[in-house]
C-alpha cells in the first residue's frame, strides 16, 4: 500500500499476518505497518504488552514520547501513575494486557525542536489502526476492558463517546463482533495535568475499583 494513499484509504488491514494469529505474530507484523502516515515520523511501532491469558485489557490513546523511544506502552510518567492506581484498586498490573488504540506516536515539534508535543490522533487514524486492536482482542479475549480516556473510548465505542458521562460504570457492548464488558475512565495523563492531582487520582482509583469488582 502506498504511503501517499488518500485519507479515506488509511487502514492497517493489509499488514496483519495471515493464518492463526498470536501476540508474537501480530507484534512482528505491526513493526512494519504503514497503514497511515503516522509511521513516517514515529521512531517505531509501539504494540501492546502482556500475556495472551490476561483477564483485563487496558486500552489507552497512543504512545507518548518515552513509549515511542522505548517501544513499550505505558512506560512514561502516565504509565507509572497507572501502575500505582491499579495496585491501589486491588488489580495486579502484571496480570493486565496494556495497549493503545493507535500504535504510533503522533506529535508536533516545539518551537525549539528539542521537545516533541503530543498531538491527538484523528478519527480516521484511529479507524486505520482498528484492525490491530481487533486482532489483540481476538487473541487475548479479555473478561473486561478498561477504557482509558476519550480517544480510546471513541476508537472502541464510536465518535459520540464522552468519558465523563459513563466513567466508573460497567458497559456491555459488541466490539469488533464480540460481546465485551468495559469500564471507562480517564487517561492517567489527565491526572498529571489536573489542578487537584490527589482528587483526580482518587477518582481514577475509584473507577478502577469498579473494574476490580467486576472481575471478582
Amino acid at each position: 500500500m502506498a504511503t501517499s494513499a488518500p485519507e479515506e484509504a488509511y487502514t492497517a488491514a493489509p499488514f496483519l499476518p495471515g493464518g492463526r494469529q498470536s501476540l508474537t505474530s501480530l507484534r512482528r507484523a505491526a513493526a512494519g505497518c504503514q497503514g497511515c502516515p503516522l509511521h513516517r515520523d514515529a521512531t517505531q511501532t509501539v504494540f501492546g504488552k502482556g500475556t495472551a491469558h490476561a483477564r483485563l485489557m487496558l486500552v489507552g490513546e497512543q504512545p507518548g514520547d518515552q513509549e515511542d523511544r522505548q517501544g513499550e506502552p505505558f512506560v512514561g510518567p502516565a504509565g507509572r501513575l497507572l501502575g500505582k492506581a491499579l495496585a491501589d484498586a486491588g488489580l495486579d498490573p502484571a496480570d493486565a494486557y496494556v495497549t493503545n488504540a493507535v500504535k504510533h506516536f503522533k506529535f508536533t515539534w516545539a518551537a525549539t525542536r528539542k521537545r516533541r508535543i503530543h498531538k491527538p490522533p484523528t478519527l480516521r487514524e484511529m479507524s486505520a489502526c482498528g484492525p490491530w486492536l481487533a486482532a489483540e482482542l481476538s487473541v487475548v479475549r479479555p473478561e473486561l476492558i478498561v477504557v482509558l480516556g476519550a480517544t480510546a473510548g471513541k476508537a472502541l465505542l464510536g465518535s459520540a463517546f464522552r468519558v465523563g458521562e459513563v466513567r466508573g460504570t460497567v458497559l456491555e457492548r459488541e466490539i469488533h463482533g464480540r460481546p465485551e464488558r468495559l469500564v471507562p475512565t480517564v487517561h492517567p495523563s489527565s491526572v498529571l495535568r489536573s489542578d487537584d492531582r490527589e482528587q483526580a487520582y482518587q477518582a481514577l482509583v475509584a473507577d478502577l475499583k469498579v473494574a476490580a469488582h467486576a472481575l471478582s
